[in-house]
């Protein structure tokens, strides 16, 4: 199981020809888009590409993006029976713009503060639910400091508890 921050990488892909008159920068005609499963969950496909079968639990958004990043699980052979979408956040996305096969630009959109104690509950629930169903034989935490791995969580599957919740502090 590998519970962490999950993100999509969108690559963005064109060629340069000239500068925009606009401002001293390269004007990138786009060719092509790809999203790509980043984050935690680059490490379940890593797991993956061993042999194992990682269970990946983690928050994304409601929006086009958590959409588009669950049409991207499938095409990796990963489940999204461990995913919980929430509104109250947005999925995360980091978009790199290659022109002429370099990368030139790299937006960020994502939510960086912790999970809501009633969001933290939704996703450990998940998980309760998955560990009760599954043979997991082991739990990676993966954090990009994007909000997922609180304290409270973290210290849950650090020390092997997996039922009940310890003290939030």
């Amino acid at each position: 199981m590998v519970i962490g921050d999950v993100m999509l990488d969108r690559y963005l892909t064109g060629s340069v020809h000239r500068i925009s008159p606009e401002a001293p920068v390269p004007v990138v005609l786009q060719h092509s888009q790809e999203d790509r499963l980043g984050g935690a969950a680059n490490v379940a496909l890593n797991l993956k590409a061993l042999g194992a079968e990682p269970l990946l639990c983690s928050v994304i958004g409601t929006d086009l993006d958590g959409m588009a990043f669950k049409a991207v699980l499938p095409q990796n052979a990963l489940s999204e029976v461990g995913m919980v979408s929430l509104n109250t956040r947005r999925t995360t996305v980091k978009t790199r713009v290659l022109g002429n096969h370099q990368q030139m630009l790299r937006i960020d959109q994502e939510d960086v503060h912790p999970l809501s104690a009633a969001e933290e509950d939704l996703l450990m629930a998940r998980v309760r639910e998955l560990l009760e169903k599954e043979p997991v034989k082991a739990i990676i935490l993966q954090d990009y400091n994007k909000g997922v791995l609180s304290p409270n969580v973290i210290a849950r599957y650090s020390t092997g508890q997996t039922t009940g919740y310890p003290d939030r502090r």
